[in-house]
């Protein structure tokens, strides 16, 4: 039987506990919110693993200005120019907030802020906090405070499996929980969920991030933007373990080079070198370990006995593979860390399903374009949690009846959804490769198993790296290494991209009969 949570009808429901999630509970306060996770508050998080910062422009040296046209470049004529002023715009007031929220980020001896280098940042501008723990004391902070605020009921252990909706607008959410099925009726969610990397073998993201944002919203109706584009990290440590543990860009940002096999630096010749995007590293790195080596950071010169206590995270992370960085090389290799796309949203998170908001990684604001720029993606999660709230709190909804009770689907399980992905969707692709994607996936996803959903996910991903006949950004194809004269966004529906999917790979026709 599915329980009503009837006491908790109508109060807006932010389903994860990132720091989008949380900044978005934060700010609705006094409004009450119940935020909903799948673990602890704040656990199986990618915030919570984040090594690097925030970007924010505060140097004497930098501006809005010049974060805004870094955020540009990078993202290679994908971003949407506006939304991204107004996001970096915002940065220095998202820091001074997440500091009134209990974050402690780094200072320099005279008391100011201390600020990194990253890749494609040509200034300083890296806010960080914990040295490379900046997620975690973030995650810490907002978790500390969310529970000491009254307006805030966190649900531990609630697997939100279905948006339900009446008439085109959300009516409220179908609920896995520790007691069993259960509707929260609610017209106001926000989903802060996260990313897709546990779609990938290699990733830096928690394994059970298979896009489960992604994979509600679009069920529910809700447009999708530009789903090819998944940033590989260049640098995650090259070993067994799974997920990947990740080598901070920070890394490079304080002069650690890459060196193949060989004992080559093979980035010095291009323009950025080790701190070029992200895209760019990451096919010099797939390159050379195709042809047969392996990848190694250099931090011995540049950084040295240092180590240990400027990266104690990545310290303690090599330590426990057995390599000590402040003498010896670093094995890395690229790592599916980021989505740029997601569900399609407006300036202040709006989807194009009434009642449905997105903030973080889950959603598709144009900031990114075809490549994030690094430390972008929690500034953006703290800007667009604050605009969600905002525009919550500027929102009025008709109340809904209670919606109908359904089946409760299974427990999304991506295991056999990972080695389509990896093998045909990672740093390099070609048509060929997508078209044997489509044709696995496309079962799957108009299936009703646990791999139903990871698995409309990849097809997403798949089919709109089809559609783009272009090399751009973080999207490479082999068949097509020309980027087009004109950038295009794609956005689409589930349903049309099962259509298109359909005509493209005639073949999964019979498989699917």
């Amino acid at each position: 039987m599915t329980e009503i949570l009837h006491a908790l009808s109508g109060r807006v429901a932010v389903v994860g506990s990132g720091l989008a999630g949380l900044m978005t509970a934060l700010a609705l306060a006094p409004e009450p919110v119940v935020l909903l996770t799948r673990s602890g508050i704040g656990a199986g998080t990618s915030t919570a693993w984040a090594q690097g910062g925030i970007a924010a422009s505060l140097g004497a040296d930098d501006s809005a200005d010049l974060h805004l046209a870094d955020t540009l470049a990078a993202g290679d004529g994908l971003c949407d120019a506006d939304v991204a002023a107004g996001i970096v715009g915002e940065a220095v007031r998202a820091i001074a907030k997440l500091e009134t929220m209990g974050v402690l980020f780094d200072r320099r001896a005279d008391g100011k802020l201390a600020l990194g280098l990253e890749a494609a940042h040509r200034r300083h501008r890296i806010v960080h906090a914990g040295g490379d723990g900046s997620g975690a004391e973030i995650v810490r902070a907002l978790s500390e405070t969310v529970t000491s605020t009254p307006s805030v009921t966190v649900l531990e252990g609630f697997d939100v499996r279905r948006l339900l909706t009446r008439g085109g607008t959300i009516a409220g959410l179908l609920c896995a929980t520790p007691r069993g099925a259960a509707i929260l009726p609610t017209t106001r969610v926000v989903l802060a969920t996260g990313g897709i990397g546990g779609l990938y073998d290699a990733t830096t993201n928690p394994t059970a991030n298979y896009g489960q944002g992604i994979a509600l919203a679009a069920r529910a109706g809700a447009k999708l933007a530009d789903m090819e584009f998944v940033q590989f990290h260049p640098t995650a440590l090259d070993s067994r373990q799974r997920p990947l543990a990740l080598v901070s860009e920070a890394v490079r940002g304080e002069g650690a080079t890459l060196l193949n096999g060989r004992n080559e630096r093979f980035m010095a010749g291009v323009p950025g070198a080790e701190l070029a995007p992200r895209d760019v590293v990451a096919r010099a790195i797939s390159a050379e370990i195709a042809r047969g080596g392996r990848v190694y950071l250099d931090a011995r010169t540049a950084i040295g006995a240092r180590f240990a206590s400027r990266f104690p995270g990545i310290e303690a992370l090599c330590r426990k593979v057995g390599v000590d960085a402040a003498v010896e090389l670093i094995p890395v290799r690229p790592a599916a860390h980021y989505h740029m796309g997601g569900i399609a949203t407006d300036s202040v998170g709006r989807s194009s399903v009434r009642g449905l908001w997105v903030a973080g990684e889950a959603g598709s604001t144009g900031l990114h374009g075809a490549n994030r720029l690094a430390s972008n993606s929690l500034l953006e999660a703290a800007v667009m949690g604050l605009r969600v709230a905002g525009d919550i709190g500027r929102s009025s909804l008709d109340p809904q009846s209670c919606p109908e009770s359904k089946p409760l689907p299974p427990a999304g399980d991506a295991s056999v959804v990972r080695p389509i992905m990896s093998r045909y969707l990672g740093v390099l692709r070609n048509g060929d490769g997508l078209d044997d994607a489509i044709s696995l996936l496309l079962p799957m996803a108009e299936g009703k198993g646990a791999a139903s959903d990871p698995a409309l996910v990849g097809l997403l991903v798949a089919t709109f790296a089809k559609l783009r006949q272009e090399s751009r950004g973080a999207h490479a194809r082999t068949d097509f290494t020309e980027k087009l004269a004109v950038a295009r966004r794609q956005i689409l529906t589930a349903r049309a991209v099962v259509d298109i999917a359909r005509s493209l790979s005639p073949h999964t026709l019979a498989r699917s009969a």
